[in-house]
């Protein structure tokens, strides 16, 4: 009977589990309780207190949560102290989650060198400061590659093959920092035939053309103060070669005007208004050639090189070193050649670039510094700088993105090192070391809104694995930002894990869970074990955390708490409250053990 079914689709195993065996633990059993963390609660300075309740609920990591700047700033050195001295004494390791910035330096307006320097010293102070919580060890310190800026969003089919194409990409001007966003668009143009023909423009094609149309334009205005300077010299071509020739031939003497003769005087005007125009010319066509240079990939700057022979090699040509003054014909005849080889598309450069790629390079200047300053002053005892991919949506929050800002990052902390007389193979070691990956497990899921699915999600994993050191837990449905307990949301938490292999075992996990904390009021910690299948004991074995619901109906088992207190008072307190029939003594003068009333 107890087996059996009692109506449609209910039997008394899915209330009660029963029993267990350590020879077949649950399949999700994959972290055990001292790998997780909990975090103190961002919104208040006072991590004494936030530190000394986490404590009680048993957890063996907890991570300061200093995300609000100002929040952060009002914790007291003497405090970060103490809480090093109480994670000595109850054995519980401690990491940083450092303020929330933008490490690019792109505002609103822009993009700022001097923002993205303020940034730097700001993610060295953190860094500096979080000695205080750990002065002997590799603290890992936890910086958002992004914060506010806009994010392109991909073609989740194109992500397979490789070949990623957008559907909206955010594009960048590395001059002035100008962002525009560039979507796919219908152009229609007059057919050959008669028909309308459509073009379809996508992202990255409107991309190449902003950038060669934004060329041409330059080039286009420094022609126009060639052709000023040309109008002139052809309007006025006999009586400046005149005027040449006399100078040359000593006839005339530049040093005293008062001797020329009102024609040559009128030759000489003429000429300096040219020359106003000729050397306005060449300041511009160098500022053009050099920012050519600057933001040309390797084939353009081969191109660039053979222009520049070129040119020099026509100057040497034709200009008489010896002569009193350069004759402009000549210099107009070289710069003509000089700006039709930089009109050709091929050279223009790559002014607009994705937001992403532009983000990078910057972000990764301002972290690769920072860890190297870090570095520079504690040794192997550095923090540990670990890089978070924010909320799926904005700015750097792939898992290819946070691989590409962490080799760039280790790159710039290189490139400093060798600076100071230290070894690539040295500086490469501590690199790899002081820098890597923290992994959100929550953020990245948000993926879904822009129709990704659990496969793609997981391949964003497993490009960012490699990198990981740290990992945040956090549960949710793919479209808002919610932070719940794991198992809570459609998360795929084992794949994540199994991708991440030995380094997502071995990494501490923090859970973030400020939904739970602000709706249910409780920790999110025992919901945590419950879900990820921790064994109770550190032997790795039976009984787990998801078992424990089978004395306690819990949210991970059956249907909850299913029988209330009273009823366990009325039947299962022992025999007083039985009936008389089955052992239960009498109530009152025989009444009734419901209604209390006496018997008739």
């Amino acid at each position: 009977m107890v087996s059996g079914n009692y109506g449609k689709g209910f039997s008394i195993s899915d209330i009660y589990q029963g029993g267990y065996s350590s020879l077949n633990p649950p399949s999700d059993s994959y972290m055990t309780a001292g790998s997780l963390g909990m975090t103190t609660d961002p919104r208040v300075a006072n991590i004494l207190q936030e530190v000394s309740s986490k404590l009680s609920s048993g957890t063996k990591n907890i991570e300061v949560e200093g995300i609000m700047p100002e929040k952060f700033d009002s914790i007291p050195k003497q405090h970060l102290k103490e809480v090093n001295r109480l994670a000595k004494l109850t054995g519980v390791d401690i990491s940083l989650h450092g303020p929330l910035l933008e490490p690019s330096g792109i505002q609103e307006r822009g993009y700022s060198e001097v923002e993205r320097e303020i940034a730097q010293r700001k993610v060295s102070e953190a860094l500096f400061r979080s000695k205080e919580l750990n002065p002997n060890g590799n603290i890992p310190v936890t910086f958002h590659s992004s914060n506010g800026i806009p994010g392109s969003q991909f073609i989740p089919d194109s992500i397979q093959d490789g070949k990623t194409r957008y559907h909206k990409l955010i594009a960048i001007n590395r001059e002035d920092g100008r962002m525009i966003p560039l979507e796919t668009e219908k152009q229609y143009t007059p057919g050959i035939a008669g028909p309308v023909e459509v073009r379809e423009l996508t992202p990255e094609r409107r991309m190449k053309s902003l950038n060669i149309t934004k060329w041409d334009n330059e080039i286009s205005q420094v022609l126009f103060q060639k052709e000023r300077a040309d109008e002139i010299l052809e309007r006025n071509r006999p009586f400046i070669q005149h005027l040449i020739l006399d100078i040359e031939n000593g006839k005339i003497n530049l040093q005293d005007l008062r001797n020329l003769s009102k024609e040559q005087y009128q030759a000489f005007q003429h000429y300096q208004n040219a020359r106003v125009y000729l050397d306005d010319l060449h300041l511009q066509a160098n500022n053009l050639f050099s920012k050519a240079y600057q933001f040309s990939n390797e084939d353009q700057k081969k191109k660039l090189d053979e222009i520049s022979k070129n040119f020099g090699d026509f100057i040497l040509k034709s200009v008489d070193p010896k002569a009193p003054i350069p004759n402009p014909f000549v210099e107009s005849e070289a710069f003509q050649g000089l700006l039709h080889n930089l009109k050709n598309p091929e050279i223009a450069p790559e002014m607009f670039v994705p937001l992403e790629k532009f983000s990078t390079e910057k972000s990764g200047q301002t972290f690769g510094k920072s860890a190297f300053s870090a570095y520079k002053e504690f040794g192997d005892n550095a923090p540990v700088l670990v890089i978070e991919n924010p909320p799926a949506g904005g700015g750097l929050s792939t898992g290819e993105d946070i691989r590409n800002i962490v080799e760039e990052s280790r790159k710039n902390f290189i490139e400093e090192a060798k600076k100071e007389g230290i070894s690539e193979a040295q500086a490469s070691k501590a690199a790899k070391k002081l820098i890597g990956a923290t992994w959100d497990v929550g953020h990245i899921n948000m993926l879904r809104k822009f129709g990704y699915t659990e496969k793609d999600i997981i391949r964003e994993t497993e490009k960012v694995a490699p990198y990981v050191k740290h990992l945040h837990l956090s549960d949710n449905f793919g479209f808002e930002h919610t932070e719940l307990p794991m198992g809570m949301g459609n998360v795929p938490l084992k794949e994540i894990m199994d991708r991440l292999g030995e380094k997502g075992f071995e990494g501490k996990k923090i859970i973030e869970a400020s939904s739970w904390w602000e709706h249910f009021k409780t920790p999110p910690f025992q919901e945590t074990l419950e879900a990820v299948g921790s064994p109770i004991y550190s032997m790795k074995m039976s009984p787990y955390w998801s078992q424990s619901p089978g004395f306690q109906e819990g949210y991970f088992s059956g249907y909850g708490q299913m029988l209330p207190q009273i009823n366990y008072e009325t039947f299962g307190a022992g025999f007083s409250r039985l009936p008389s029939e089955l052992g239960g003594s009498v109530q009152g003068l025989g009444g009734g053990r419901m209604s209390g009333r006496s018997m008739e």
